[in-house]
């Protein structure tokens, strides 16, 4: 699933998800819980403000840079 995120860029272009956007919902990024690197993308595992565990994956081997949400957890 798509999704959109707005990221925090301190060192470097979207190193952290802040915020993201599932259709119309908007959630706060409240913690990034674990993040892992593979060849072509950046995941984060992130608890958002609305208590659940979100795992957001950006392609980094692309110009776009596309975000997709890869798993959801309701705690």
């Amino acid at each position: 699933m798509k999704v959109r995120v707005e990221c925090y860029a301190g060192g470097k272009a979207d190193e952290r998800p802040v915020r993201f956007q599932l259709g119309e919902c908007v959630f706060l990024v409240e913690a990034v819980v674990d993040r892992w690197y593979g060849p072509d993308d950046a995941y984060f595992k992130v608890r958002a403000d609305d208590g659940n565990l979100y795992i957001l994956r950006q392609n980094t081997s692309t110009a776009e840079r596309a975000w997709s949400l890869e798993s959801f957890r309701q705690t």
